[in-house]
């Protein structure tokens, strides 16, 4: 109907905007409830927060029509008729195709994205003037079945040491889900593959410190009940939710920022739209200040060089990039049998 819809003032720079939510009553999570003007509303009050750490950066938007349980989609360039408050930048694709893609600038840009039906915002580890160069270094550590968020910790603790020694200062986050984010600001001189590079050495070197518990092995077959060290979201165009994004799970939890001492003991599923606002009230913003003091890969990429030196080369890409220089075939280790697997590159 005409007159199903909210006109909600959006603050930001200047005197800010005014954005429309169509169908404020729809039920987006429907295990509690929650609505679309709930999600509006949550992104209006996490604005700044949400915008310091997902702004200015290509972003790619996971949108849900009907809700968390139904079709999803995502949406990169700006849909004909997006406000002139969102604005678009060209990036390039592992493919080597350009294409423009969404930027949020201010808090009203996030909540059109809602009005979008957008649950999960999915940043570029780049900025938007310069996207080939990414200005962040992200570790995903991704328990794998049989494990969870606690057995995670550990491995986030010692991970941090690992960065520390490589000259990063390292920064967690909750994934909104089992996993723990560990990001660490790096001046934006390298492009993707090498920032991949540095995170695929300080996975082997977390994994030489705990191979009983973290694994690098791409295969899922081979990690076992282990902390997966997912080097592959270094990669161009693979991203992960953003902090203080929704997830798209039954609880409405939100990818959240913490201070290292927080991450003992923290409880994952505490952190949701609901809960984050009075958070931001009362604790601040724990990634406030995260780009002071960016660092260099030059350290890690050293330790790259090392391991190939060493025998440990790269690593397999997803399935959906190009054959990379030096990567090992794409065969899980169950099929490497005499029909497709001649000990180098498989039989064709």
């Amino acid at each position: 109907m005409a007159n199903d819809a909210v006109v909600l003032p959006v603050p930001g720079p200047g005197e800010g905007h005014e954005v429309r939510i169509s169908s404020p009553t729809r039920v987006l999570w429907p295990e509690s409830g929650l609505t679309k003007l709930d999600l509006a509303t949550y992104m209006i009050e996490v604005g700044d927060a949400f915008i310091r750490a997902n702004g200015d950066r290509p972003v790619s938007l996971q949108r849900f029509p009907g809700g968390i349980d139904g079709e999803q989609f995502f949406s990169k360039n700006p849909p004909k008729g997006a406000p002139d408050f969102v604005r678009s930048v060209p990036v390039v694709y592992p493919s080597g195709r350009s294409h423009p893609q969404v930027v949020l600038d201010e808090p009203a840009a996030a909540v059109w994205a809602v009005q979008m039906n957008t649950v999960v915002f999915h940043p570029w580890p780049s900025r938007a003037g310069n996207s080939d160069n990414p200005d962040q270094l992200r570790i995903d550590l991704d328990p794998q079945p049989g494990t969870d968020f606690g057995d995670a910790v550990p491995a986030a603790f010692e991970l941090r040491k690992v960065l520390d020694e490589a000259g990063l200062t390292a920064f967690v986050k909750t994934s909104g889900n089992r996993g723990i984010h560990v990001f660490a600001p790096i001046e934006p001189q390298r492009e993707f593959l090498d920032v991949r590079h540095a995170v695929i050495a300080a996975a082997r070197e977390l994994e030489r410190r705990m191979p009983d518990t973290v694994t690098t092995n791409w295969w899922k077959e081979e990690r076992g009940e282990r902390i997966f060290v997912d080097f592959n979201q270094a990669n161009r165009d693979r991203t992960m939710a953003g902090a203080y994004s929704p997830r798209a799970l039954a609880h409405a939890p939100v990818s959240c920022p913490l201070e290292w001492d927080e991450l003992e003991g923290a409880d994952p599923t505490a952190f949701t739209i609901l809960t984050l606002p009075e958070r931001l009230r009362t604790v601040g913003d724990p990634w406030e200040n995260m780009h002071d003091k960016p660092g260099t890969i030059d350290v890690l990429l050293e330790w790259w060089e090392r391991d190939l030196s060493n025998g440990l080369g790269e690593l397999p890409f997803p399935p959906d990039f190009p054959k990379m220089p030096g990567e090992p075939p794409r065969v899980q280790p169950s099929r490497k049998n005499a029909k497709n697997w001649d000990g180098d590159e498989p039989v064709e």
